[in-house]
């Protein structure tokens, strides 16, 4: 007598895809530092901001998809915004390029739903992205200031499975002002008139 046959078998490595994943994610964070302390990258940093809206495009990108290596790249935008002559292509070129980083997150989220740590945070977070527009002030609240826990919130929305033009919708009029505020005050006053 044969036993039937199920369409869906147990998985036997449950957690071994958010691993992968996780690591993953670290390994490509260790090159980026190991690369982003060379005496070279140090130079090639400082040349970013020859390269303008691309300059600034590329290092939010790789200032957000980093987690565990601090890229200082609102110093960076600073910077490239004095030599730039239309800042607000420099504004939505960071940002475009910030939530394309923030996005790493969203998708590890979406992978592996158990990696973020059930904290009070966490739990909140989870509570209010459940709703909609709720989920797009949460996370516009947290895109807009400089904060380390708008990971958590990536994490959550992919976890949830909200939809990604939410998520970047609502990541993107936050990083718009972030950035913003930060090219503002690298202008000079005469500038802004």
């Amino acid at each position: 007598m044969s036993q039937p046959s199920s369409t869906t078998q147990p998985r036997r490595f449950p957690l071994l895809q958010p691993i992968l994943v996780g690591l993953a994610f670290v390994a490509v964070n260790v090159i980026c530092y190991w690369l982003l302390t060379r005496e070279p990258a140090q130079a090639w940093l400082a040349d970013l901001g020859s390269y303008s809206y691309v300059g600034g495009f590329l290092i939010t990108l790789l200032g957000n998809a980093t987690v565990i290596v601090p890229v200082p790249y609102l110093a960076v935008i600073m910077a490239i915004a004095t030599q730039v002559e239309y800042p607000l292509l420099l504004i939505i070129a960071g940002a475009f390029g910030s939530v394309l980083g923030e996005s790493v997150a969203f998708f590890v989220g979406r992978s592996g739903r158990g990696v973020v740590e059930d904290t009070p945070l966490y739990q909140w977070i989870q509570k209010q992205m459940r709703h909609p527009w709720r989920a797009f002030l949460v996370m516009f609240g947290f895109a807009a200031p400089p904060n380390p826990a708008f990971d958590v919130v990536g994490l959550s929305a992919g976890a949830l499975g909200l939809p990604y033009w939410l998520f970047f919708t609502a990541v993107f009029l936050g990083r718009i002002i972030r950035i913003g505020l930060f090219v503002v005050a690298a202008l000079p006053a005469t500038s802004l008139v």
